[in-house]
């Protein structure tokens, strides 16, 4: 057989070929996906820190941490002509006051503060009225207001001693007398958010 040189197949250089311009590409695509992964993760490490410095606290504006001081709600006085107005506010004060969880409710022996007050007075006031005749009323604002202290049993010092106010809506029926005693828990209810307001974020 005659004998000639041997043709030897091209190798194809490093980074050349279609293999090599697949592995090229595969590989600019995961040094950019992990380069988003870190831009990523920073991003959230710096939002989580920025957080961490601007959290709300839960409250009182006060600072009082909750649960950390004690009250006793004693009865108020009535000075109005409204006979049960004093016992729909002392059940709405005391449900509040365990509601808002600032003070633990106690007996008057046991408490750091003590809370009385007077209801001095309730008046309504016209507020609207019918649309095809303004003669006739539709709505009554009712108002109340109490002088409420509260008193650090210990010292004897006043933390509180301020007129308070609470106010409902009243629908007019043909019964006044009847309607105005289905509104008291309510309005009893508004006076008791206003009270505890004031006891759980004052400055002492």
């Amino acid at each position: 057989m005659a004998s000639g040189p041997v043709r030897v197949p091209p190798v194809a250089s490093e980074g050349t070929g279609p293999r090599a311009v697949r592995d090229g590409r595969g590989g600019t695509r995961r040094r950019l996906l992990r380069r988003a992964g870190v831009g990523l993760a920073f991003g959230l490490g710096l939002l989580a820190g920025l957080g961490g410095g601007c959290a709300y606290r839960m409250g009182p504006s006060s600072g009082v941490a909750a649960g950390s001081r004690s009250v006793a709600i004693l009865p108020f006085e009535n000075e109005t002509l409204e006979p049960r107005v004093t016992e729909a506010l002392a059940t709405a004060l005391r449900s509040q006051i365990q509601q808002e969880g600032t003070y633990q409710l106690v007996r008057r022996s046991d408490a750091d503060v003590v809370v009385s007050g007077t209801v001095i007075d309730i008046h309504r006031t016209e507020q609207s009225f019918q649309a095809r005749d303004v003669r006739v009323l539709k709505d009554y604002r009712l108002d109340i207001v109490a002088r409420v202290t509260a008193v650090e049993r210990g010292t004897g010092r006043k933390l509180l001693d301020e007129e308070v106010e609470g106010h409902t809506m009243l629908r007019t029926q043909s019964d006044l007398a009847s309607a105005e005693r289905q509104a008291m828990p309510l309005l009893a209810a508004n006076l008791a958010r206003n009270i505890t307001s004031r006891l759980v974020d004052g400055s002492w």
